[in-house]
């Protein structure tokens, strides 16, 4: 199940990151500038971050089963279809449209490890399948690079629309064979917790701080990612003169870095709260280290070793990585019952991608006025890993289930005596 949803977040990203590996050519091709380029890479965050939220509430009750391959068939038909675009306004369009599709992807994975895995296991499950972020971006480069350069930058959509539908073809026969009732919350691997008695409404969830931490601290850790996903190619050619050689080899090396930063993030936090630390303790000092040590994106922009440079970037997504294996835990960790995952999960990433559409029209409109410069875009990145770090620190209160402390506070109330 773990490597279904590793597939489907590496495909997720391979379709959304092809974009920017295409910008330069697309902007010659339709004769645009970094402004304009800005806003068609932006459009696919507004309709992600919208969609999270409604998509986390249809995965916790139609199921994963039915909810991914929805997702994966969407967004593998527009991206497809963004070979067919010959304006700004069509490529805007078809982005918009990958964003409704990709929206499913990661509350549909969160919903699969807090069903097929334990508390204790959780932060390395997440682990592998948000390596497929990685997986993927690290992919799109060479890849795309490589079918740009033979048969152009249309043929790179098409090419890797496909691979949703193949991945479709594969969930439905392995899927099946390893569930029989995923849509009744039954699973043959790990059991559901037994929901508390007081129910918790889905528009109560906002008045939990630890709920507006993880909104505020997973938008500063997207800020910094998507610089990767979305200007970055395009940073490595402008800046450093990367051809599309290069951008396939060289410009692998930080999305590389980021996918054992990962790996080795949640196997760090599993094995803390297995050595007897607490949850809170296991979960924070991942993501709040990793987000201190991501700040070093900042010193790329103040050099001019091309290797060094690559070292810094790739310290900062390896960093972010490892941060994020505790973060995607955190919706299983803090759900009040088993049908609040994905809608929690969907609620922080719609904070998150937030910070999708604040990057690239922020460092298109700062390319546009300094006349070319990453050094402002670079700069307020590592001030947001600052500001993520304090927002897991001391915003998020202890990791548990939301209604807890409710329910502790209410037995304290029981028990304090009554006074006339």
């Amino acid at each position: 199940m773990i490597f279904l949803a590793f597939l489907a977040i590496a495909i997720n990203y391979i379709d959304r990151a092809n974009l920017a590996v295409a910008a330069p050519q697309i902007e010659k091709a339709l004769n645009i500038g970094p402004a304009e380029m800005g806003f068609i890479l932006s459009g696919f965050f507004w309709t992600y971050a919208l969609m999270q939220m409604p998509f986390g509430w249809f995965v916790d009750r139609a199921g994963a089963r039915i909810a991914l391959p929805l997702a994966v068939g969407w967004w593998s038909v527009f991206t497809a279809l963004t070979a067919a675009a010959t304006s700004v306004s069509g490529m805007f369009g078809c982005r918009l449209m990958l964003g409704v599709g990709e929206a499913g992807a990661y509350p549909s994975c969160a919903k699969l490890v807090s069903q097929w895995f334990k508390k204790e296991q959780r932060a390395f499950a997440t682990s592998i399948f948000d390596s497929g972020s990685r997986v993927g971006s690290a992919l799109s480069i060479p890849v795309v690079a490589l079918i740009i350069s033979s048969v152009g930058w249309e043929a790179s959509f098409v090419i890797t629309g496909l691979l949703g539908f193949v991945w479709i073809l594969g969930w439905f026969l392995i899927y099946r064979t390893k569930s029989k009732g995923d849509l009744t919350g039954e699973t043959d691997v790990a059991p559901q917790p037994v929901a508390p008695k007081n129910k918790v409404s889905w528009g109560s969830l906002f008045k939990y701080r630890t709920l507006w931490g993880m909104m505020l601290g997973f938008f500063c850790l997207n800020f910094v990612i998507y610089f990767f996903i979305t200007w970055f190619p395009s940073y490595l050619v402008q800046a450093h003169g990367f051809s599309l050689k290069s951008l396939g080899t060289l410009g692998m090396i930080p999305a590389l870095m980021s996918i054992p930063g990962g790996w080795l993030g949640g196997w760090v936090s599993d094995a803390l709260f297995k050595r007897g630390w607490s949850l809170t303790a296991a979960r924070k000092t991942c993501m709040v280290g990793g987000m201190l040590l991501s700040s070093v994106i900042t010193l790329s922009a103040f050099t001019n070793n091309t290797f060094l440079m690559l070292a810094f970037f790739g310290i900062a997504y390896g960093s972010l990585a490892f941060a994020a294996a505790s973060i995607w835990s955190l919706p299983s960790d803090v759900a009040p019952t088993p049908d609040h995952v994905a809608s929690i999960g969907g609620i922080q990433n719609f904070a998150s991608n937030l910070a999708g559409i604040v990057i690239t029209t922020f460092t298109g409109v700062m390319l546009s006025i300094t006349k070319g410069s990453f050094v402002i875009p670079l700069c307020v990145a590592g001030g947001f890993c600052f500001l993520g770090a304090f927002s897991y620190l001391v915003i998020v209160g202890k990791i548990e289930p939301l209604n807890r402390a409710d329910e502790e506070q209410a037995r304290r109330d029981s028990r304090a005596p009554t006074t006339v």
